[in-house]
Order: C-alpha cells, then sequence, then structure tokens
C-alpha cells in the first residue's frame, strides 16, 4: 500500500502542444478506497471551472479520499480563449471510444487527423489509465446542467443534488473524454458538469466544492 501511495503521489507532469505543463494536484491519500479526478477546463473558452478547481485545492480531500485535481488539461487553449488546442482540434472530441472524423482544421469541434493526436488528450488517457479513478468529473460551460450517459448516470445525478443543480442525461458525443472512461473502466463513472455562461459566482463556487468532496466520500451511485 505505501509503494502505492508513493507512485500515485508522483503522477507524471503532461505538456501540451507549446510546452505548457499539465500539472496534476493530489489531495488526501493516494491509498484511499475512493478517488476522483476533477478536470477545470478542457475546452479553452470555457474557463470557468478553474475557479472551482483552485478552492477544491485549498479545501482539500475529506479524510479517507483522494481527489486528483488537474486545473486545465488545455492550458494552450486556455491562454489563447480558444475552444481547441494549439492545433485548433477539440480535445473532448479526440478520444478514442466512437472517435469519428468531425470537420477540418479551424472549424469549431475538429476532431483531429485520428484518435489520441494530442498529447493533451494522449496524457488525459495515461493519467486515467494510472489513477483509475472511480468518478471523474469535467467541468465545461454554458449549457447550466449535469450530464452524462449509460453507466454515469446514478451517480451524476447524485452529484446534481448535492449542488441543487438539473440534471439531464444526453448521449456522449463521438470522441469524448466520459465515453471514452465509461468504455475503458466498467463500474466507474464519468461524467461533464455544464456551467452557466461567465464566471462562477462566489457563493457557488463554495457549493460546487462541497457537493465534490461530498461524492468523494460517497462514491460511485449504482
Amino acid at each position: 500500500m505505501r509503494l502505492l501511495a508513493l507512485l500515485l503521489a508522483a503522477l507524471p507532469i503532461g505538456s501540451s502542444v507549446d510546452g505548457r505543463a499539465i500539472r496534476p494536484v493530489v489531495l488526501g491519500d493516494p491509498a484511499a478506497a475512493h478517488r476522483v479526478l476533477v478536470v477545470g477546463c478542457i475546452h479553452g473558452s470555457e474557463p470557468a471551472g478553474m475557479a472551482i478547481t483552485r478552492r477544491l485545492i485549498a479545501a482539500g480531500a475529506p479524510a479517507g479520499t483522494e481527489i486528483v485535481v488537474v486545473p486545465a488539461v488545455n492550458p494552450d487553449g486556455c491562454a489563447r480563449g480558444t475552444r481547441g488546442n494549439a492545433h485548433g482540434v477539440d480535445l473532448n472530441r479526440n478520444f478514442p471510444s466512437n472517435w469519428s472524423a468531425i470537420g477540418h482544421p479551424g472549424d469549431l469541434q475538429y476532431s483531429g487527423p485520428h484518435p489520441l493526436s494530442e498529447p493533451e488528450s494522449r496524457y488525459a488517457v495515461a493519467l486515467i489509465e494510472r489513477l483509475r479513478p472511480q468518478i471523474t468529473i469535467w467541468f465545461h460551460q454554458p449549457q447550466g446542467i449535469v450530464r452524462a450517459w449509460g453507466q454515469s448516470v446514478a451517480t451524476a445525478r447524485r452529484f446534481a443534488a448535492l449542488a441543487r443543480y438539473p440534471y439531464r442525461s444526453i448521449e456522449w458525443p463521438y470522441g469524448t473524454a466520459s465515453n471514452w472512461q465509461n468504455h475503458r473502466f466498467p463500474g466507474t463513472a464519468s461524467f461533464v458538469v455544464e456551467l452557466p455562461p461567465g464566471p462562477v459566482p462566489t457563493a457557488r463556487i463554495g457549493v460546487w466544492v462541497r457537493a465534490v468532496r461530498e461524492i468523494a466520500v460517497e462514491g460511485v451511485r449504482r
């Protein structure tokens, strides 16, 4: 168990197309039974979730849990204010489950030349393969709902209730991170939190942080 804890505590740092670091922050106990991964931003034009990840890092993980936080898996897009990465690829269409060729360079949802063509999506897959989180939460904007499909529905519904936020079951688009994790790791939950447009109100940041910490304690719903 100690060796496992040391391995997980020293998680690798990813690198974007432009060489920006993608740095996971480990909170709590790497040997805990309940492990949650939280990604603040995958579309650079949807940065509001990073305010939540900052507060979450400050709050830490509840006893008996581990929460791994990646503030942004698309730092180049965040720096540019663009949905895609520096290659113009929508990273949330670049994962291998149900991948499909979508658009061309410059298109908003361009899925890249092939699955996992981008260093950012390859890093996300490698991180999830190593962590094997029971729950992964991806923050997006601007739909104002928690959304999930398949095996993730029950956990996402519970998370929405904890956050006092609307929930909808919506089938995943092609090539999404959540769809890939659902296929790769049966029994886990990976879902999307669509925040409203604009910055998250200060009072709501605390609500989201509490919901993340509470779902980390509860674990996956069946």
